[in-house]
């Protein structure tokens, strides 16, 4: 007699929502499986119905949660908690990923510590192996070879991998560098001649490090999924060039909507399935001082994920003996039901060209110091610019130089924020996009230096860092960061003034100018707004940024006023528009309030959409019905009187 056949489980490219666990296994850990129990991992599958589930089986301390025969078991086990945690999962046709860490092993390097990097200094990390090393021949792949082949696991999802990679000094790497380079002089210090080629090298060799292990788990078993946490995300801008499955990252449990709006916005143009991790829980990070967040917090933070298109996962920590805390399903319930509602306007969108926000890799690698080190304190201008246009309702994507390579002219505008390098081929584009009739904005005193001759203006003054009034309507906005004084050319229009006072009336000088070239515009703003605009928010930049993009660009797809906390995305989803819009209201931003549940619903707010014929309908998603509007001009007219959470507009053709 057979049993029945276990439902198919859905590929990770096919997955829309999954629960996260680790608790990275240490000499504490003498019991593990003692506490897990069929009934346990039921109880979770019922509670949130994933597409899959994603738990530990080694963590940053290297010690395996599972008694593996190839790596470094924690100290004790009660039976085989991940052979349950498999059978369980695929008799209920839900995927099984596990958390791996990959370039962070603390236990490896103790028993192989010439696997490990080595430093400027001379000396062995205790902590990170070397992606030029043995580590992943000798170690990582057998042991991910191991969880396919005895447990039959669908995947993996490797943690602490390019993050954790660091400039590599191991003698090896130091001669292959000479060899492949001719570069002699080996340099140890950012200011050193050639540290940019040596960055280069080591970025190469992680590149490397990652196509081998997925290359050969493909050829191994071609249904074994891996990825690598945040590879070719924010960390590291640029083209995916490994054969990974789908794209991932965990971002920050701190100021979580700004940092998920940002990273979606990227991994949403990678032409990889992708989701983001949120964690369920927020505080101090070095004291452990940690509360679990509230139902419409989680939510909120999965609408800003997947109104851009990715799916949703949250993180909660198991614990030591390997078990969940059941009390904290009812959170990752609720948060799943809420995609679920929205998937079907969700799942599989791609993104309408509107803005185009450049995250230039050229400038960006050329800024940082290391190899992909955590990006935020290098990002601050284009983060700080992506929130204005945002908090002024503007539809934004964050995109590349390969991204924009042959497709330029996809966008209406395309602004350049307050980097100081480009690629001469890549502004090259940039100017011939202008040429052809594109609308280029350039944000602070170096990135306008790269076009001076296109914008027409004569520098009055060197850049510099000074207190400076930007002036807008009725506000003015002190703004303590690099600006820097014009004089406009003949041909060049002004737009606002910054002032040496906070008095409208003190001496002005102009804060951007515009100018015709060829078919287009091209526009600059001589002070750094982005970096300002993030540590302290004015509703004086904002509107200011808002009203220059609007003179470059005046007909959006969409208007929405009425509120100024209302995320505005907009998406192809099966050959229909829909736009989507997250209420941002609330202290998300506030490192001091952790955990909030006092989400204030905003509206009513006009929405203008511009169309390019009379659609049939226009339905307020998932639960709205149908909404009454008006038509002219080519534009619908319409008001959607409040908004809690999310909401989508579908419009129906």
């Amino acid at each position: 007699m057979t049993g029945k056949t276990p439902p198919r489980r859905l590929t990770r490219a096919e997955s829309f929502v999954g629960v996260h666990y680790d608790f990275h296994a240490g000499p504490d850990c003498t019991a593990i499986g003692a506490r897990t129990t069929r009934r346990m991992l039921n109880r979770i599958i019922d509670a949130v119905q994933p597409d899959y589930l994603q738990t530990d089986c080694k963590g940053h301390r290297g010690m395996s949660s599972y008694p593996t025969k190839v790596g470094h078991p924690a100290p004790g086990f009660v039976g085989d908690p991940l052979k349950l945690w498999r059978e369980v999962t695929a008799a209920r046709g839900v995927a099984l990923f596990m958390h791996y860490s990959g370039v962070w092993d603390d236990e490896a390097l103790k028993h192989h510590p010439s696997w490990s990097c080595v430093g400027a200094n001379g000396k062995r990390d205790k902590r990170k192996t070397s992606v030029f090393g043995p580590y992943v021949d000798k170690l990582l792949i057998p042991q991910l070879k191991e969880l396919c082949d005895v447990y039959g696991v669908d995947g993996v999802w490797i943690d602490g991998d390019c993050w954790a990679t660091v400039p590599d000094y191991r003698p090896d790497v130091l001669a292959a560098f000479r060899r492949d380079t001719g570069i002699r002089a080996i340099p140890r210090r950012p200011k050193d001649p050639h540290h940019a080629a040596f960055l280069a090298y080591c970025r190469e060799g992680f590149r490397r490090y990652v196509r081998h292990y997925v290359d050969t788990l493909r050829r191994h078993n071609p249904a074994f999924q891996v990825t690598s946490n945040w590879a070719f995300s924010s960390f590291m801008p640029e083209p995916v060039t490994a054969n990974l499955p789908f794209l991932s990252g965990d971002y920050s449990c701190f100021d979580s909507i700004n940092t998920a709006r940002f990273e979606g916005r990227w991994l949403a143009q990678q032409g990889r399935p992708w989701d983001l991790m949120a964690w369920s829980f927020n505080g101090e990070m070095d004291n452990g001082d940690w509360s679990t967040k509230s139902i419409p917090q989680l939510q909120r933070e999965a609408a800003t994920v997947i109104a851009l298109g990715g799916g949703f996962q949250a993180y909660f920590s198991q614990r030591r003996d390997g078990s969940v805390r059941e009390w904290q399903l009812p959170l990752m319930a609720a948060a799943a039901a809420f995609c679920r509602a929205r998937q079907s306007i969700c799942q599989g969108g791609k993104l309408i060209p509107q803005i185009g926000l450049l995250y230039s890799r050229a400038a960006y690698y050329r800024e940082q110091p290391g190899v992909f080190a955590w990006p935020d304190k290098y990002l601050n201008g284009l983060r700080g610019v992506l929130q204005a246009l945002l908090d002024g309702q503007q539809v934004v994507d964050i995109v590349g130089e390969h991204h924009l390579a042959g497709r330029m002219k996809d966008y209406p505008v395309i602004i350049v924020p307050e980097w100081a390098h480009l690629d001469p081929a890549f502004r090259r584009e940039l100017r011939d996009y202008v040429r052809n009739g594109g609308n280029l904005l350039l944000i602070g005193p170096r990135a306008a230096a790269l076009f001076t001759r296109e914008l027409g203006v004569r520098a009055k003054s060197a850049p510099a860092d000074k207190k400076v009034w930007l002036a807008h309507q009725d506000g003015l906005a002190a703004l303590l960061t690099l600006s820097q004084d014009v004089a406009p050319r003949p041909g060049t229009q002004t737009f606002g003034t910054l002032h040496p006072e906070n008095d409208p009336e003190s001496p002005a000088m102009p804060a951007a100018t515009i100018r015709r070239y060829g078919r287009g515009q091209i526009a600059a703003v001589y002070a750094n707004l982005g970096a300002r605009y993030r540590t302290s928010t004015s509703p004086t930049v904002r509107d200011f940024l808002a009203a220059l993009t609007r003179r470059l660009f005046p007909t959006p797809l969409v208007d929405v006023t009425g509120s100024h906390t209302v995320d505005v995305s907009a998406m192809h989803v099966r050959g229909q528009c829909v736009i989507h819009l997250v209420n941002t209201a609330g202290p998300h931003a506030d490192r001091s309030v952790c955990i909030h549940d006092d989400i204030p619903p905003v509206g009513p707010l006009a929405v203008t959409l511009r169309l390019p014929r009379r659609p049939r309908a226009i339905r307020l998603a998932p639960d709205g019905g149908r909404l009454r509007f008006t038509w002219s001009k080519g534009a619908a007219h319409l008001t959607v009187k409040r908004l809690a959470l999310h909401a989508a507009l579908v419009v129906e053709a």
